[in-house]
């Protein structure tokens, strides 16, 4: 989207949260951020005219602290999301708002595979399945809080036939993502629905009150137009 945005003749300053990621760097600089920090993202949208809230699907502080300050600023802010998965109503998925309710989802003998990164690992204190396999796609020496967690590292991208003998290797009865949507996080969906695997999908985020959303970029790049 900030490519987007520059070839429009529009000057991205971004702020991020953690450090880029994957294959494909930023197209522009980026600051750094805590995000707990209201005053201090204010400071950043000095000289700004709008906000554009392009962050990840489940980093609901991001967006919530960026609308806060972009409307104390009384700058228009803009939140673009990937749209949700669209699943079969036949296929064998459950819906759970975060990760500690979907403990009660899971059988007691369950071999679990995880997608929901090492931050949820405390949400899952309650586990009551019998293994727990955590996805990770950056290998580091961290041991889990947990003895019934085994760290599973892999690179992506992830293909629907890897990861159906992946979860066949493992011998896995139910997977636990979160609704990201989008090409590239799908392929576990369709490998576990082909599988008929067990399906816990955890929501996203609530989104501020008031707050104007949009599912695409053609639709972020006509509000940066109308602007």
């Amino acid at each position: 989207m900030g490519e987007v945005a520059q070839q429009c003749g529009i000057i991205v300053r971004a702020l991020v949260s953690e450090p880029p990621r994957g294959a494909n760097p930023m197209p522009m600089p980026c600051t750094l951020m805590d995000f707990s920090d209201v005053d201090a993202i204010m400071i950043q949208m000095q000289g700004c005219d709008a906000v554009l809230d392009a962050s990840h699907g489940f980093d609901g502080v991001m967006t919530h602290v960026g609308y806060e300050a972009a409307c104390r600023l009384g700058l228009p802010f803009l939140s673009l999301m990937r749209p949700a998965w669209d699943l079969p109503l036949d296929a064998p998925w459950q819906a759970a708002p975060d990760v500690g309710a979907a403990m009660s989802m899971i059988n007691k003998n369950a071999r679990v595979f995880s997608a929901t990164g090492w931050a949820s690992l405390p949400e899952y204190a309650a586990f009551p399945g019998a293994k727990l396999m955590l996805r990770q796609t950056h290998v580091h020496p961290r041991t889990p809080p947990f003895d019934f967690v085994d760290l599973i590292f892999g690179d992506p991208p992830f293909t629907t036939s890897s990861e159906l003998a992946l979860f066949r290797e493992l011998n896995i009865d139910t997977l636990i993502c979160r609704n990201l949507g989008g090409r590239a996080s799908r392929p576990k969906l369709d490998a576990a629905l082909e599988l008929g695997l067990q399906v816990i999908l955890i929501d996203r985020p609530l989104m501020p009150a008031g707050v104007r959303v949009v599912y695409g970029v053609e639709s972020a790049k006509s509000w940066l137009d109308s602007l």
